[in-house]
């Protein structure tokens, strides 16, 4: 059981079922699935294949699926953790400790084509107002490689709402690493990140937008009694996915132009490919692989 099995089962669920049905298949689909099988998915989910359109029915789908996903990592973190089918304002994800703290989260997911990612795109003013009072903590979880590598106002904004950023990488290392919340682990210094990093001295006020992955990469591995290097290794193995991953990416978009380029009318071909953006995305996956 794979990530191409993941994807194969949001398409067949969203062609044929409403998305009410659709979306409870698919968190019993992703419930009833090995650890192992898990894993395997939150290797790649982070990615939104190219395959599926955009604001269609299947993107809708994958992005509950990814929610789902992410329910299930913390229930295997040890945070008994649910989906939450309302939205408005109510959270995605809301988990709950032995420790007593709750938890709220959101999953992100991108294409390898998406250009532009601001502060909005990933909704740490709603994660915070999803907190509230009634919630503990409030988590990011996004591709770690589609997180802004250098200053960014989404740093300072995580700062000053007390929202944790993390990565689908992030869990995948305490998923391998076998972590399991008990009565003498607690992770809850992990999700009190950006606590701890408002209070460090050592970070400047004007230092607020940097990237804060260097810090919270050791925060892990320091709460969980791993080595830096460690998680550095999962990183690269991680980058190799979505080297991997790109190729099927470019192949599909490849095909995709071909097809458009084949309509005999000029100005439909001229149409199609200005609409869909396939070049665009094809140069800006390629550039992205190139700066790994």
């Amino acid at each position: 059981m794979g990530f191409t099995d993941f994807v194969d089962k949001i398409m067949d669920l969203s062609s044929e079922s409403t998305f009410a049905v659709a979306s409870e298949s698919i968190k019993i689909y992703i419930n009833s699935l090995a650890k192992e099988d898990l894993i395997e998915i939150v290797k790649e989910i982070g990615t939104i294949p190219e395959c599926i359109e955009a604001s269609s029915s299947e993107e809708k789908l994958f992005s509950k699926a990814s929610d789902c996903v992410l329910a299930r990592c913390f229930t295997e973190l040890g945070l008994p953790s649910i989906a939450v089918n309302e939205r408005g304002n109510s959270a995605d994800i809301v988990a709950r400790s032995i420790h007593g703290y709750t938890l709220v989260a959101d999953a992100k997911t991108f294409r390898l084509s998406r250009t532009a990612k601001n502060q909005k795109d990933f909704k740490i003013d709603t994660l915070s107002n999803w907190r509230g009072a009634e919630h503990d903590f409030a988590i990011l979880v996004a591709p770690y490689f589609q997180y802004p590598n250098t200053a960014s106002q989404i740093y300072s904004s995580a700062l000053d709402k007390k929202v944790c950023l993390l990565s689908w990488e992030h869990i995948l290392f305490l998923l391998n690493n076998n972590i399991v919340e008990s009565e003498i682990l607690s992770l809850e210094a992990i999700w009190k990140a950006p606590i701890r990093l408002a209070r460090d001295t050592r970070i400047a006020y004007a230092d607020r937008m940097n990237c804060q992955f260097p810090y919270i990469n050791k925060m892990v591995c320091n709460r969980i009694g791993k080595d830096i290097e460690d998680f550095k290794v999962q990183l690269e193995y991680c980058k190799s996915i979505i080297r991997n991953r790109s190729g099927s990416e470019l192949a599909y978009l490849n095909e995709e132009r071909n097809s458009i380029l084949n309509l005999t009318r000029e100005e439909a071909i001229s149409q199609l490919l200005s609409s869909k953006k396939v070049s665009e995305r094809i140069s800006t996956i390629e550039r992205f692989i190139s700066s790994l």
